[in-house]
């Protein structure tokens, strides 16, 4: 097949292309409502007389569940399939935008922005669904494309939510545009179930065989995933630290939480030995068996990739109206020029990495955005500040295209459990996020975007001990027989 004739397929709205734009729109829903707030606050704050440090906890707990939601959400995915789980993300997510449209006090606010941040974690149940419909020379491109066109749902939201508040006018006019931003979920929750299909006629949708915990094939991988499992738990003791220095909780409290996510970590660890004790008593059939390293060197990976996009996108306007003395809305437009960047990278690294290979793209990439950061880094007054944007995009092209390159790689190591590696890859974005912000708190922008390039230059580092994916994957069938995907 041709390359205009993929470039057509992708265009069109059959077949699998059909599934890759109802899915991807399934996503936008999803950032729309979930970030329908952030445009609005200034007009909340007003109506509902919030203080600042309210205003900063709404922020705080839009994100908190997120870490464990995408977990949660990947082992879900993967035992009830991509259609149901989507379906009914979109109608929780209707849900919970009403209950925050119609809040009266700030303890609904926070309420509904916590639970809120359950809707961060549709972004996994898309990889599964797109890994089932996609053959692997297409899958890069095609997971690139629903990321990109997903993240433009919060773009949406800083656009149209503001205008949609003024034209409804009055103290009321935020309820009413987020409350169109949950009509929108509902509906398209009928419209995506209707719609798709988990897999393409014929095709075996394969679940896990046990639930409760990530299924490993080694003693090894097993202790392994134990570690890679603290620092989950760790970016939710730094998010309740940050809101204790703000005021926002007592000591008292912040030991509760710190026990109970202690208790949490035990109890997961408790779960994944019972769902891999069997380890401990017969090693699995070498075919069967997928190597953790996959899962970890593409966990660190994203955590650079999607945690520097998420803290960077926050500080950009302020550093370029800081150190340019620009207008702030000029500086606002520098820095979404980073965002837009991101509909075109995160499709180029999933085709780069379809053309050239997934190892090799991964690190070349990795390492160009270590660069660029590295060049931003140096940024100053003394610069025109046209190269300091063309710096800037530059870098944020390559940390999108890595990105889009790490989820090329994510279905290709066990499909069974697609879901549930999407989700631990997915959740260290956040904890990227965290501790990049946590990181930003205490030092200059400069220093910033150095730390950044030092993280993403260890990342690839990593990378190069990545595998590159075998050219079949074994799966045991419902009968018990083995089956042998294609995934070249």
């Amino acid at each position: 097949m041709s390359e205009s004739t993929l470039r057509s397929n992708f265009l069109s709205f059959t077949g699998r292309a059909k599934i890759l734009h109802l899915t991807w729109m399934a996503f936008f829903v999803t950032f729309l409502v979930w970030f329908s707030h952030a445009p609005l606050l200034v007009v909340i704050q007003e109506s509902m007389g919030l203080t600042d440090q309210e205003i900063k906890t709404l922020l705080i707990l839009n994100v908190a569940l997120t870490i464990p939601a995408r977990i949660i959400t990947g082992m879900l995915v993967d035992v009830y399939g991509p259609r149901k789980t989507y379906s009914a993300m979109l109608l929780a997510t209707a849900g919970l935008c009403f209950l925050f449209a119609l809040s009266t006090t700030f303890e609904m606010l926070a309420l509904a922005r916590f639970l809120m941040g359950f809707v961060g974690a549709g972004f996994v149940i898309g990889i599964r669904m797109i890994s089932e419909w996609y053959p692997a020379k297409q899958l890069g491109l095609a997971e690139g494309l629903y990321k990109g066109m997903g993240n433009v749902g919060s773009a949406v939201a800083a656009v149209t939510l503001p205008t949609l508040a003024l034209m409804f006018g009055g103290d009321d006019g935020w309820r009413y545009a987020t409350a169109i931003t949950g009509v929108i979920a509902l509906a398209f929750a009928f419209v995506y179930y209707k719609n798709v299909s988990d897999t393409p006629v014929g095709s075996t949708y394969f679940k896990p065989n046990k639930s409760g915990g990530l299924e490993l094939t080694s003693k090894r991988d097993f202790y392994f995933c134990l570690l890679m499992n603290i620092p989950m738990y760790a970016a939710l003791a730094v998010l309740t630290w940050k809101v204790t220095g703000l005021g926002l909780l007592n000591d008292t409290a912040a030991y509760i939480i710190y026990a109970v996510l202690i208790g949490l970590y035990l109890f997961q660890a408790s779960q994944l030995f019972k769902v891999n004790k069997e380890l401990f008593e017969k090693p699995v059939d070498e075919i069967l068996q997928y190597n953790f390293k996959q899962v970890a060197i593409l966990s660190i990976a994203y955590a650079v990739t999607f945690g520097a996009e998420l803290s960077v996108v926050s500080m950009l306007p302020l550093f370029f109206k800081d150190v340019f003395l620009i207008p702030v809305a000029l500086a606002g437009l520098f820095g979404a020029c980073f965002a837009v960047v991101d509909v075109f990278s995160c499709p180029s690294g999933g085709f780069i990495s379809d053309k050239f290979g997934r190892k090799s793209s991964l690190v070349i990439l990795l390492s160009g955005a270590a660069i660029g950061f590295f060049a931003m880094s140096q940024i100053t007054a003394e610069w025109p500040i046209a190269l300091a944007v063309a710096t800037m995009m530059i870098a944020s092209f390559f940390l999108g295209s890595a990105a889009g390159c790490v989820f090329a790689v994510v279905p290709l190591i066990k499909r069974r459990l697609t879901g549930q590696i999407a989700g631990m890859v997915g959740a260290y974005g956040n904890i990227g996020a965290v501790l990049f912000l946590t990181i930003f708190s205490f030092v200059s922008p400069s220093v910033f975007f150095l730390t950044i390039a030092i993280g993403i230059a260890f990342a690839a580092a990593c990378a190069m001990f990545l595998d590159e994916p075998k050219s079949t994957m074994a799966e045991v069938m419902p009968d018990g027989t083995v089956q042998f995907i294609d995934v070249h």
